[in-house]
């Protein structure tokens, strides 16, 4: 969509106080064409039919690679929604978001409408969706409406972002020519990397990992983005090297794979992996994400001269070259075949690793400590399950799970949205019915989103969330505490029972100790296998990880650095 904007059509627009900015202008009028087309059959040759059709077509896309859609109204629905928006646009997730526009005989008359501010311009929610969105399209015609859609759809596809398409409430039911036929069948051209430049950058790589004593492979979270996670475990395969993830990396690599060593987290890692991956002499990271949470307060001990950093189309090897219009996935193909088996560093995590310990068992009636909670989780985890983990301690918990060959496993790090999770789980259960997903929530992120349950009971979904009552925002405790921190607690399992109101498969249950939990477990796996089961666990409020407390205490310490001397 080209941006255009009208000249004011009178010298008062521009009299306004000198002290403030203009107001922008609103969109221009379209040119009012009178319909000719009510000979045309509109169930079958609308607007409206032609997106739903496409986004049909997309559906299995979007089980097997992760794109979506929502549909909302004007301003007050696109603004609701941004938040989710901007959450899949850190996270490299394709959302077509379609939002019910203005009239199309109301751009350009100066009128002001419902759902906005009060101004008549409506070009304020586009403005603000540009910021998180690959591409933005206003249908206000039908003429150009065919292309419009194909455009928006296909740059999510081939993106991997999310899209803005607003379309004229008026427009959606009306028949037109271009939509008399089925879709067809989008061919977006890939992406090709250039021969001689990946040529040029796998033989770097090779000579700089084969010359190395103790390398290491480090898996980042934009393998999923980049489609590489086969040809990264090719590498692995090939190479020998030890393997990690970095947290947000979590599942895009088998952890049954003998040579996986687990999470990279810097001083919250898995047991010896910080070890083995900080001494290594030359480490490859495959499409990493440094912030300020996933370098636990930039506290990593990694040189630049020892890694090759793999993006998505761009490769940089130690202090030295640089190479782009490389591929990950065709980069990480052709090394795999250039290296040289080298296990020295997987054997040193072998005589160093001591397995970790099992949680010490309580007394009967003992109140339930939270690293008790997911060593029966784990119990729980198979190739037809899938964890969603919800921002807070479930972060570090989540982690420490060992997830079995196919099991699912999502979370989100960059954005770190509260009350994220109770929306990805419903999204994730009606697009994977065949999974029995386990959501690990805190009693503080699910109160932000809370009513999301209500639909997935409406949909009759079968997830089991484990909601943690400790009373507070435990994770911001451990960073900043502040009586703030305390929120008001409910009553869970009597608000999720007047989401059920005795209508649709829902099971709830309240438990304070681990034979509660264990009973719990097994109704939830048993009898209720069918329901949608909600299993409330009382912990005390001091109750955490003690990665948790590392992690807190050095992101603190990022946050309350002093300005830089002027």
């Amino acid at each position: 969509m080209a941006e255009t904007h009208a000249a004011p059509t009178d010298d008062s627009s521009s009299q306004n106080c000198s002290t403030k900015s203009p107001l922008p202008q609103p969109l221009p009028r379209p040119r009012q064409v009178q319909y000719p087309y009510t000979h045309i059959d509109p169930t079958a040759s609308s607007l409206g039919r032609h997106i739903a059709r496409r986004l049909v077509e997309i559906d299995g896309y979007a089980r097997a690679r992760g794109a979506g859609a929502c549909v909302v109204t004007f301003t007050v629905g696109g603004l609701s929604v941004i938040n989710a928006i901007a959450g899949a646009y850190s996270e490299n997730l394709p959302v077509i978001c379609i939002v019910g526009g203005p009239n199309s005989n109301d751009y350009g008359t100066n009128r002001i409408l419902h759902h906005t501010i009060g101004l008549p311009d409506f070009s304020q929610e586009l403005r603000c969706f540009q910021q998180v969105t690959c591409c933005q399209v206003v249908i206000q015609d039908l003429d150009s409406a065919h292309e419009l859609v194909d455009k928006a759809i296909s740059t999510a596809l081939r993106e991997s972002k999310p899209v803005y398409i607003s379309v004229s409430c008026n427009l959606a039911g009306l028949p037109h020519p271009t939509f008399s036929r089925e879709p067809v069948p989008y061919a977006i051209s890939p992406r090709l990397s250039n021969c001689q430049s990946l040529e040029a950058a796998v033989e770097t790589a090779a000579d700089f990992l084969n010359k190395a004593v103790k390398p290491v492979l480090v898996g980042g979270p934009k393998l999923r983005v980049s489609k590489a996670e086969k040809t990264f475990l090719e590498v692995a395969d090939a190479a020998g090297y030890p393997v990690s993830v970095m947290p947000s990396a979590k599942g895009l690599f088998p952890e049954i794979h003998s040579h996986f060593i687990g999470t990279y987290w810097g001083a919250v890692s898995s047991p010896f992996c910080l070890e083995i991956v900080e001494s290594a002499d030359a480490y490859l990271l495959a499409g990493p994400v440094f912030n300020d949470y996933s370098s636990v307060g930039y506290s990593l001990l990694l040189k630049k001269e020892k890694a090759i950093i793999v993006e998505p189309e761009r490769v940089s090897i130690g202090s030295g070259p640089a190479f782009g219009c490389v591929l990950m996935k065709d980069f990480l193909s052709a090394l795999s075949k250039k290296l040289k088996q080298n296990t020295t560093a997987h054997d040193n995590f072998k005589r160093i690793y001591v397995p970790p310990g099992v949680p010490v068992k309580g007394a009967p009636g003992e109140l339930l400590r939270v690293n008790v909670l997911f060593s029966h989780i784990q119990k729980m985890l198979s190739t037809e399950t899938a964890i969603i983990s919800e921002t807070g301690d479930s972060w570090f918990n989540c982690q420490k799970l060992q997830l079995p060959d196919g099991c699912g496993y999502e979370f989100q790090m960059q954005y770190g949205s509260i009350g994220w999770s109770v929306g990805a789980l419903l999204g994730y259960a009606q697009a994977m019915p065949e999974r029995r997903l386990i959501a690990c929530i805190g009693d503080g992120s699910f109160q932000v989103t809370a009513q999301d349950v209500s639909t997935m009971i409406g949909q009759g979904q079968k997830s089991i969330i484990f909601l943690i009552n400790n009373g507070g925002y435990t994770i911001e405790v451990e960073i900043h505490d502040g009586p703030y921190n305390i929120i008001k607690n409910w009553d869970y399992t009597a608000v999720v029972d007047a989401f059920h109101n005795k209508q649709g498969n829902c099971w709830t249950t309240k438990v304070k100790t681990a034979e509660e939990l264990v009973k719990a477990i097994a109704s939830a796996q048993g009898e209720k296998k069918d329901c949608l089961c909600f299993i409330e666990c009382i912990v005390h409020r001091d109750d955490t990880s003690k990665e948790l407390l590392e992690w807190g205490s050095r992101v603190s310490a990022a946050n309350s650095r002093p300005p830089n001397p002027q």
